[in-house]
């Protein structure tokens, strides 16, 4: 064939080194690419077989081969696909931009199966410029007489084409490398690279380079394969032992017979597993295929929780795994990643217009043949199809852990503490998700055990009714006598129409109930302590809600369930606690007050006072859940370890004072001897050690004042 020069097909002779240098961000690209492209021709070719339109040999085996020269400065990317001819080249390789693969398509599309070739751009060839200053390509095509062409080109906008020597069926690319780019020569750096973007390809991918030492291996000779080179034949002689009998004399045992063995140039071995898991159906793998897959991909040692094993063939193909990692601490949880791939080509990390936000705390791979992948592949285009599959993805998580929660229970509770963090952000980021799982979330009680939303507001309303059984009270007169339930019942009568009068002027004045169900919750089993015992005393229940997600979580919730509200043990005192005797009189509450904003020298302190079933109890601080989850708010967006007062935490706290309790007796009947303030002081410190910890300087003082109480009862 006579040479001929021709120029390439752009618009702007500019445009060819914008697109040698910007047309992806990482250099290393090109090996994806180019191998990529090489898989096509072979899935071209194989697709054509499957036609009738050509035959292939019996020994034919799919394969890319890249070689590395480091002295020459070259890189060889070669495969055994369908080649080009030179129409086909001065059409795929001149024209840039014209995608071979959907000429390809489009040819064929009423005569073959599924499209299963990777490129769609025709732009990926040119990757090889980013690192190139030459690049070369010797084809043959697989059509009957075509000659072999070779195409050159210095990335410039000129390229000579001519004929070429090569005599099999396929392509070779010889990238000439520039100075800047040499690592790409180097056998563990090319090796890393096809590793991180070709590991799962459809083509058994080999790497080999110049001058490499031939390597050797010793096989039965019953595993011999036709490919083998024999080196050398050995005879390996039986194995024997000398062994003590039972009368004491000795015998040689063979333990192993004689063998025949091949010594044969070392096998090549592929870099690439071409049937990744995720690509075989969930029935066929076992736990242990799982937890390798984990181990190989993300070289996370410690064992997955569990996974989910996707598998979707319409509206659109989608396959993948998705893992739930074990966690050390929440803070853990950001190291997730989900590979994601198209038809078994690695694209990107966590692209999140495909990966729903919350899901990216997981670890896994999702391979989608369908995403409208833009020019470098390494991005969307805009597509609402995109949005489809991130909620196909959503909506399979969420199925996986509710059938979890209904057909395995056990191992549900046992995993939740680890899984928590991941559905209790996916609540947040989500609200269909949220929606799903709402009844499927899990809340631990006191007694540590687990149960869903549903079961606790069932277990609160049983504890509601048995303490509303008691027994109907006896009715006695001033001597103690009984009062036929006849005459109680008028004057209870003649009682009521007196105190109408009354609700009805305060009516008027009366707060919209709440009618909410509560659900009580404890941050802390240490800090609480002494509620957690009141809770517990009164078989009042609670959860345990201790991350930092869990304030957010609770108030989506509650948004979306109106019938329930969260509180936490010590934003009030639980009717249950209270002592049955009647109300405390007006007259002590204002005296106690009194006493104790002037001991403490704080005229805005709420206190109240109430009568409580345990007397053991002098006093304890509430804080209103609204200012509470305002403070953690601003505290988790300003830093952690600030002081709740510096949030006007002082302003939602109320003082809570026992009147049952002998020293607040004391306290009223005394107010005037001189221990009263500091008994005032530690009764106020005491509720707040047992609420929240005490600033340094409040824990100094509360140190010295236990320092002298002691010493005065010593005296």
């Amino acid at each position: 064939m006579t040479e001929k020069h021709g120029t390439l097909s752009i618009d702007s002779e500019n445009l060819f080194p914008i697109i040698k240098k910007w047309l992806y961000s990482d250099h290393d690209i090109f090996y994806r690419e180019l191998i990529s492209n090489g898989c096509d021709a072979i899935t071209k070719l194989k697709k054509l077989e499957m036609m009738g339109e050509t035959e292939l040999p019996l020994d034919y085996k799919s394969e890319i081969h890249i070689h590395l020269n480091p002295e020459k400065k070259t890189v060889e990317i070669r495969d055994n696909g369908l080649g080009m001819t030179a129409d086909e080249v001065e059409e795929y390789i001149n024209r840039i931009a014209f995608s071979g693969a959907t000429d390809f398509i489009e040819k064929y599309k009423d005569k073959g199966t599924d499209d299963q070739i990777i490129g769609h751009f025709g732009l990926g060839f040119y990757s090889a410029f980013m690192v190139a200053d030459r690049v070369t390509i010797d084809t043959k095509s697989w059509q009957k007489d075509a000659p072999a062409v070779h195409w050159s080109c210095d990335g410039g906008t000129e390229f000579d084409l001519s004929d070429s020597d090569r005599t099999e069926v396929g392509t070779t690319i010889t990238l000439y490398l520039n100075e800047d780019c040499l690592e790409f020569a180097n056998e563990y750096r090319a090796r890393e690279v096809i590793e991180k973007y070709c590991s799962f390809m459809p083509v058994p991918i080999f790497l080999s380079k110049e001058g490499e030492e031939q390597k050797y291996e010793t096989i039965d000779v019953e595993d011999k394969l036709d490919t083998d080179e024999v080196v050398e034949e050995i005879h390996e002689p039986a194995k024997t032992e000398e062994k003590e009998k039972e009368d004491g004399t000795k015998e040689t045992v063979e333990v192993s017979p004689a063998k025949e063995r091949l010594k044969i140039k070392k096998r090549p071995v592929p870099l690439n597993d071409t049937t990744p898991l995720w690509s075989k159906n969930a029935n066929d793998c076992t736990d242990e295929e799982y937890k390798s897959f984990y181990r190989k991909v993300f070289n996370d040692y410690k064992e997955p929780l569990f996974w989910i094993h996707l598998n979707m063939d319409y509206p659109f193909n989608l396959k993948g795994i998705l893992y739930f990692p074990k966690i050390n601490t929440e803070y853990d949880s950001i190291e997730g990643t989900i590979k994601l791939y198209n038809n078994q080509v690695f694209i990107a990390d966590n692209i999140k217009e495909v990966i729903p936000e919350f899901l990216m705390l997981l670890k896994g791979v999702i391979d989608c043949p369908d995403l409208p992948l833009n020019v470098s592949r390494s991005a969307l285009q805009n597509d609402g199809f995109v949005t489809k599959i991130s909620d196909f993805i959503t909506k399979k998580v969420a199925d996986k852990l509710i059938g979890m929660c209904k057909t395995d229970k056990e191992n549900y509770e046992k995993f939740w503490d680890d899984i928590s963090p991941f559905i209790k952000y996916g609540c947040l980021k989500d609200t269909k998700f949220c929606d799903k799982m709402n009844d499927y979330i899990l809340f631990k009680n006191l007694d540590h055990k687990y149960l869903t939303l549903p079961e606790l507001l069932v277990k609160e309303e049983e504890n509601k009714e048995v303490e509303g059984k008691t027994e109907e009270a006896e009715v006695l007169d001033k001597d103690g006598n009984p009062i036929p339930a006849e005459e109680s019942e008028k004057d209870a009568g003649e009682a009521s129409d007196d105190a109408k009068e009354e609700k009805s002027e305060d009516k008027e004045n009366e707060e919209p109930k709440d009618d909410r169900k509560v659900v009580y919750y404890v941050t802390d089993e240490k800090q609480q302590g002494q509620y957690i015992q009141m809770f517990k005393a009164n078989g009042t229940q609670a959860v345990i809600l201790d991350r930092m997600i869990d304030t957010s979580f609770i108030t989506q919730l509650e948004q979306r369930n109106e019938h329930y509200k969260f509180c936490r043990i010590d934003s009030d005192l639980n009717e249950a606690m209270k002592a049955e005797d009647g109300e405390t009189a007006k007259e002590v509450v204002e005296e106690l007050t009194g006493i104790f904003r002037k001991e403490l020298e704080n005229d805005k302190l709420n206190v109240r006072v109430e009568k409580l079933k345990d007397d053991k109890i002098s006093s304890v601080l509430t804080v209103s859940e609204e200012g509470r989850r305002m403070q953690d708010m601003m505290k988790m967006y300003a830093g952690n370890g600030l002081d709740i007062g510096m949030f006007g935490g002082s302003q939602d706290e109320t003082l809570i004072l026992n009147e049952n309790h002998a020293l607040v007796k004391y306290i009223l009947e005394h107010r005037q001897a001189e221990n009263v303030p500091v008994f005032c002081k530690q009764l106020y410190d005491l509720a707040r050690l047992v609420n929240r910890p005490l600033t340094p300087e409040e824990m100094s003082a509360f140190v010295a004042r236990s320092n002298e109480i002691m010493l005065s009862l010593a005296k």
